[in-house]
């Protein structure tokens, strides 16, 4: 066809060539087709799978929050519950459309598991645009399904929301007729399958719109709703215990709280149980002294993010129950040995305690003392404490400071009396012991002198530097019989305080 003379049988072949072309130019390519298939398949598992997601979430609010905070979250659950059913309805309106096109349109192809009549140009444009305009019905109801759905949102969670959900026409084009959005998606030249694409397309738009906005909502239920309903007025005082001259004071004021609410409150790392928004802590009072805790309440700001709010440290003292009596007259310090002085003051910690004598020295700290004096006569224990960040004397007592009492020397574990001779004879020193005392006293013998008298006989008479029976003595001792006496005397001793002259011994054998 080139050129040169054509006959007739060549002419009608070259004509025939050409309507073949302008057949196949008007054939929808069988690999578009399955391409919109594809599309199709794609976009229906997404919309399954953000369809999950929705009922999951539902679910979960519906076991927790429902559960945990029924007043504030059934609003929250209806108003979520709303968005729902408008994404539904759309939704549904939709399929029916689905339906209507596959069953004018010849239904499903057993073959390709495809639409039947997915390549035919007049279904869509018959049903959506030209004679029934169903496609101008869901451009309304798109519309009015986002501005309804956005309207359940607050106008500050309005911002940055931006749903798929989209009527809006293509941008006109030079040389090419301007179409609306009806037309575009489902006009002349649309073929059956990529219409039904459209129409999967939509649905899974109102899907996502719909998970968007049931999230922004079920979320406020997390957010700082606070609620003031309980207000209490409240007097705190630094402390409940005052001494005379020592000021009191407190704080007076009005505080709010949410009953219904339940934040997170935590006192050194450990939770608190709450009741109306109010945490209650029971604090450790096992051992004595000063005790400090802090604090910390957990809330959600209006963003949803996590904010702590910590308490001023609180104190408070921890003290065994006591009763201090002081004896007028018993109140006694002895010489040459430490003695225990136990020193307190309701409401003043013990470590904020001065304590001083006036007559000795004290060693010691925490109300445990201990006090060494030197000389017969008085001596006056002073007490001050810390009050405000000001010493100030809380108390004086007076106390006698008097010797230890002599010891009484023994022998045979006697200072007098009768025993027998051989007790006698089987002794090999002398003790000196202070018995019943208030502390553990020893005192040791340092010399003596003994005296041996038998019936009608000269007395023997014989020293010591200890307190051991020298050589002489055991052998004088060995000889002695029934009515012999033996005596110890001019017995010294040594102990706290010094030394001592003890009482005589006077033994008779039996």
């Amino acid at each position: 066809m080139a050129g040169g003379k054509e006959t007739p049988r060549q002419r009608m072949i070259g004509i025939l060539y050409l309507v073949l072309l302008g057949l196949i130019a008007l054939e929808v390519p069988e690999n578009l087709l399955d391409a919109f298939k594809n599309i199709s398949d794609s976009l229906n598992s997404s919309k399954k799978n953000v369809q999950v997601g929705i009922d999951n979430t539902f679910t979960a609010f519906e076991k927790t929050k429902l559960v945990e905070q029924k007043e504030r979250a059934q609003p929250i659950f209806d108003k979520a519950q709303r968005a729902k059913k408008l994404a539904d309805d759309l939704d549904s309106y939709i399929e029916s459309l689905k339906t209507t096109l596959i069953k004018e349109s010849g239904g499903m192809s057993e073959a390709t598991g495809d639409y039947a009549g997915r390549e035919g140009m007049d279904f869509a444009v018959d049903l959506m645009v030209e004679r029934r305009k169903n496609g101008y019905e869901l451009e309304k109801k798109i519309n009015a399904t986002k501005e309804q759905l956005l309207d359940l949102l607050d106008p500050k969670d309005r911002v940055g929301v931006n749903l798929s959900l989209s009527t809006a026409p293509p941008k006109p084009r030079a040389g090419f007729p301007n179409k609306d959005w009806a037309q575009a998606n489902f006009g002349e030249g649309i073929p059956m399958g990529a219409a039904m694409t459209s129409l999967i397309k939509i649905q899974s738009d109102v899907k996502n719109s719909e998970n968007e906005v049931v999230k922004k909502i079920l979320g406020k239920v997390d957010q700082a709703v606070v609620n003031l309903d309980k207000f209490q007025a409240v007097a705190v005082a630094p402390t409940s215990y005052v001494l005379v001259g020592q000021p009191y004071t407190a704080q007076v004021f009005l505080t709010a709280s949410d009953s219904h609410s339940k934040p997170t409150i935590t006192v050194d790392g450990s939770s608190l149980p709450t009741d109306g928004g109010v945490g209650k802590y029971s604090g450790s009072t096992g051992s004595e002294g000063m005790h400090t805790w802090t604090g910390k309440i957990t809330v959600k700001d209006n963003d949803g993010n996590l904010k702590e709010y910590k308490t001023a440290p609180q104190t408070y003292q921890v003290a065994r129950p006591s009763a201090v009596v002081s004896p007028d007259k018993m109140n006694v310090l002895f010489i040459g040995v430490q003695n225990p002085v136990s020193v307190s003051a309701p409401g003043v910690p013990k470590e904020k305690l001065h304590v001083s004598i006036s007559n000795g020295s004290l060693s010691g700290s925490n109300g445990k003392y201990e006090a060494t004096v030197g000389a017969p006569g008085e001596a006056t224990i002073t007490v001050s404490g810390e009050l405000g960040g000001k010493t100030q004397v809380l108390g004086s007592t007076m106390f006698r400071i008097k010797r230890i009492p002599d010891p009484k020397a023994q022998f045979a574990g006697k200072s007098s009396g009768a025993t027998s001779a051989a007790n006698l004879k089987a002794q090999d020193r002398l003790f000196a012991k202070l018995e019943n005392f208030y502390f553990d006293i020893n005192f040791t013998v340092t010399r003596f002198t003994m005296y041996i008298m038998k019936p009608r006989q000269d007395a023997i008479i014989l020293n010591s530097s200890g307190s051991e029976l020298t050589p002489a003595m055991k052998q004088a001792l060995g000889s002695i019989g029934p009515g012999s006496k033996v005596i110890f005397g001019n017995i010294m001793a040594t102990g706290p305080g010094g030394q001592r002259g003890l009482d005589d011994i006077i033994l008779s054998a039996n």
